[in-house]
Parts: C-alpha cells; sequence; structure tokens
C-alpha cells in the first residue's frame, strides 16, 4: 500500500553535483492533514530510495535534512512537492564524498522549528525575504540591527559581521530573549530595520513572524540562510567569518558549501575547532573543553569503550549499533 503511494513519483529528477552523495535541507509550512500517513509515506519512499537522515512531519509542514543519490533524493522532493501546498517546498542541495547520517528517521513533532509560540505562524505574517546578493548592503548599513537567531554553539563556529549573538542554548529562548533585550536594542523613536539570519531559513520564518507580531514594522531576513548565501556569494565578497555548523556528520560547512575544519565531540554533540582539539580536555570521542566537567570518570571510561568498538566496527566496514543509537 505505502509503495502504492509514491510509485508515480519514482522518475524523479536527479540532482547533479560533484560528490557521490547529495545533501537535501529542506523545510516547507503549510498544512498537513494527516501528519501519521505523510510520516509513513516518506518512511517508506526514504528507505526503498536508501535516503538517510532525519524528516519531521507536524501539522505545520516538513523539516529536515537527507542525504542519498542524487535520483533518490529528486524521487523524494518530487514526492514532498506534490503534497498540497508543497510545491514551493525550500531546498538547498549541496554534495559529500561519505553519507553524513547513520540512518533515516522520519518523526512526527508538535512543530517542525519548536519556539514555544502557538499563536504565531509564518503562512499568515513573515519578514521581508532578502537575497544572498542584497544581503551585503542590509546588514552593512549601520541602521540596521543584525541577530543571529541560532544557538550559542552554532555562532561559535562562525557568523556575519555586527550580528548579535543573543546565547540561546535552544531556539525556544528566543522570545523571551528578545523581550528581555527589546528596550536595548530598539530605543526610543524611529523603529529601526531588523535583519535576522539562520542556517537554512527556517527558524527565521518563525522569528521574523514574531517580531512582527510584537510591533517590529520593518523585519528582514535572509533567503535561503546561511547555506544559500555560502553557496551563491564568492569569498572575496563575503561578510561571513568562520564556518556554518550543520546538523550532521560534515558538522560544519564554509564557501561552496565544502566541508569544514570542526569535528563533532561524541560526548555532547558540540563541534569542537582545531583549536579546541588541541585542549588538553579534548579525547576523541570521549571529551571535549565543553563538557568535560559535565562527565564523571566512569562516563568518560564508558564514552572510551564505545569509541574503540565503533572504531573496530568501520575499521570491519559494518555499522555499530551504539554509533547508530547515540547519532544525533
Amino acid at each position: 500500500m505505502r509503495l502504492a503511494i509514491f510509485a508515480r513519483f519514482a522518475k524523479g529528477r536527479a540532482m547533479q553535483t560533484n560528490q557521490p552523495i547529495t545533501v537535501a535541507a529542506l523545510y516547507r509550512f503549510a498544512v498537513i492533514a494527516d501528519p501519521a500517513a505523510l510520516r509513513d509515506a516518506l518512511d517508506a519512499l526514504c528507505k526503498a530510495q536508501g535516503i538517510k537522515g532525519t524528516l519531521l512531519v507536524a501539522r505545520e509542514g516538513i523539516n529536515g535534512t537527507i542525504a542519498g543519490s542524487a535520483q533518490g533524493i529528486a524521487r523524494v522532493v518530487d514526492f514532498i512537492r506534490a503534497q498540497p501546498d508543497c510545491a514551493d517546498v525550500d531546498v538547498k542541495y549541496s554534495g559529500t564524498a561519505e553519507m553524513p547520517f547513520y540512518r533515516m528517521k522520519v518523526r512526527i513533532k508538535r512543530e517542525i522549528v519548536t519556539m514555544g509560540e502557538p499563536d504565531i505562524d509564518p503562512r499568515a505574517s513573515v519578514g521581508t525575504y532578502v537575497s544572498p546578493q542584497d544581503w551585503n548592503a542590509l546588514i552593512a548599513d549601520p541602521e540596521t540591527i543584525v541577530i543571529d537567531t541560532r544557538n550559542d554553539y552554532e555562532v561559535e563556529v562562525g557568523t556575519f559581521e555586527r550580528a548579535i549573538d543573543p546565547h540561546t542554548r535552544t531556539f525556544r529562548d528566543f522570545p523571551a530573549w528578545f523581550r528581555a533585550e527589546r528596550e536595548r536594542l530598539l530605543g526610543e523613536g524611529k523603529a529601526p530595520k531588523v535583519a535576522m539570519f539562520c542556517t537554512g531559513g527556517i527558524r527565521c520564518e518563525k522569528s521574523t513572524a514574531f517580531l512582527k507580531a510584537e510591533g517590529v514594522e520593518e523585519v528582514f531576513h535572509l533567503k535561503g540562510g546561511i547555506l544559500k548565501y555560502l553557496e551563491e556569494v564568492p569569498p572575496s565578497q563575503s561578510l561571513w567569518h568562520g564556518e556554518c555548523f550543520v546538523f550532521d556528520e560534515r558538522v560544519a560547512v564554509g564557501h561552496g558549501l565544502v566541508q569544514g575544519s570542526h569535528v563533532l565531540c561524541r560526548a555532547c554533540r558540540r563541534p569542537v575547532s582545531e583549536e579546541g582539539r588541541k585542549s588538553h580536555l579534548y579525547e576523541d570521542g570521549v571529551s571535549c573543553a565543553a563538557c568535560h566537567h559535565e562527565r564523571t570518570d566512569e562516563q568518560r571510561a564508558s564514552a572510551r569503550e564505545r569509541d574503540r568498538q565503533e572504531k573496530l566496527a568501520r575499521a570491519r566496514g559494518v555499522a555499530h549499533i551504539g554509533a547508530v543509537q547515540n547519532a544525533g
């Protein structure tokens, strides 16, 4: 039955990249009448095509990142585009040499990006989209307040010039941060322009809708997010500094969406820079400077053994069960 649901989408348009694995980051705010049915169909289709990654389905839409062959990704994207009000799903493609995910997960959530503000609907009101080519002029304007809507560990990896870091641990913290800082940020008199950005654009759909609901009129956000900017704007013209954290085994990417220099701490899932790996608190597969104090000696010993088993499994060319279970 599930195969019948997506069989007619089996001849998708392949995305061509110079890498054997195609990665697609996608989202769409749309009314999903039956999230469970869509979850089941997507799960079956992705597994049939050998696709791995994570997709989140909620009544407000779909969000996620998946990876696989160009043909397999095209078939999944075509299936999503065929859903009601999903023809314009936002998709950003990149390529990588190795599969960046351990398995395929399709999950039902209350929100496809969790903000915790149930009255915010990006389909009803959202900020003004700004193309990557026009972004530099906007954020270079001293009258523009530039806000990075991502979490603290993401901002540490890289951000735009003049961007304010809210130091939030989760996106759910953003509304409280803005309300607490509103007077300092906006001041009195003429309302300033506010420009916000995030990894792929989805968080800004909600953050700009939230600011407009809070009475801020001139709100802008980077269309396609940082990923689209890094894809289209050459380094010589860029106002981006560092790398962009991504939620897969690539960890971070730079201009041209090439894999960056960061690695993932297996204990806390935080990104670790080249400099961070020089710390005496960093141990591959066990801990980093950010989480060393959060773990006991027993926990580090357990992580050390798990890492040893995972490396042995990779050497034998098989998947280690612990690695799959601990994948983010």
